[in-house]
């Protein structure tokens, strides 16, 4: 065991008159301790370069992996994209069993915005995918910027996506993948319309069902 994970004193070693380690909080879930470190290893990652990568001490990790802290949502949210895993697998929960294929009858449209679309991937995953029909002049001037990564790949028709101050006009077979945090807008070009794939990570915005089209009081 490296010196950055040696456990903290013990009672008996502790200077008289500090402070005891908080315990952990009532009601929370026993797996995470354990796991968070299971993870770390798995990683392969040491405590120092995996605090610092989310934004945490050593210290402070190390007692959320002893047990002596418990993480917040966005602690457990960090350490999720550090270790390539999601916050469900860090709090040790079983994921029910999902189907790895999804059956094009299975697809059920949903519109919003003016824009159709199809879940093309399994629920609860760290990414979500989708078949969207954008129709023509449906976004007008939205400019988008959140968190996440978005990848998307044109089936049928021609689309204006614009990233920054760049304007791209993309046709059918053209893909793009892009950090979210970049001001991005998405137009068609055909009067039809344009149909494409579209993946994207939300991770610290779970309840997030759909992020592509106009919200309401978005204006069209």
């Amino acid at each position: 065991m490296s010196s950055s994970e040696t456990e903290r004193p013990s009672e008996t070693e502790r200077p008289s008159g500090a402070a005891l380690p908080a315990e952990p909080a009532a009601g929370a879930l026993p797996a995470v301790a354990p796991q968070l470190r299971a993870l770390r290893r798995q990683a392969s990652l040491t405590l120092e370069v995996a605090a610092r990568a989310a934004g945490l001490s050593p210290a402070h990790l190390s007692r959320l992996e002893t047990g002596q802290r418990q993480p917040s949502l966005p602690m457990l949210l960090a350490l999720a994209r550090v270790y390539g895993t999601t916050v469900s697998e860090l709090l040790g929960e079983t994921v029910a069993e999902r189907d790895s294929v999804i059956r094009a009858a299975d697809m059920e449209p949903t519109a919003a915005g003016g824009w159709t679309y199809w879940q093309a991937g399994a629920p609860g995953r760290g990414m979500q995918a989708l078949r969207v029909h954008v129709p023509h002049g449906s976004q007008g001037d939205i400019v988008r910027v959140h968190p996440g990564e978005e990848w998307l790949h044109v089936l049928r028709g021609r689309l204006w996506l614009r990233l920054g101050d760049t304007t791209h006009r993309l046709a059918a077979g053209d893909s793009a993948h892009f950090d979210s945090l970049t001001p991005h807008r998405i137009a068609a070009e055909d009067h039809d319309g344009v149909e494409l794939l579209f993946v994207h990570t939300l991770l610290q915005s779970p309840t997030a069902a759909l992020c592509l089209g106009p919200t309401p009081g978005d204006r069209s």
